[in-house]
């Protein structure tokens, strides 16, 4: 995560799903409990929770970062 700013990289660290991909899962979670899925419905909950994966490698590695400066301006 080199080369970006310190607030690119908070950014990066506070970032979660967009409101609109939240709210389908949620929802798709929720129909999910009640039993009521289409059989589409599955290959949308994988790409989502792929995608929510996905963003929380990149936040991890954002506030790994971010501690790393962080401990490095201590130090100088």
């Amino acid at each position: 995560m080199t080369g970006l700013s310190l607030n690119e990289l908070q950014a990066l660290a506070e970032t979660s799903l967009a409101i609109k991909n939240q709210a389908q899962l949620d929802d798709l979670l929720a129909r999910m409990e009640e039993n009521q899925l289409l059989p589409d419905d599955t290959a949308i909950i994988d790409r989502l929770l792929a995608q929510v994966d996905q963003l929380n490698i990149l936040k991890t590695r954002a506030r790994y970062t971010l501690n790393r400066l962080e401990a490095t301006s201590r130090v100088a």
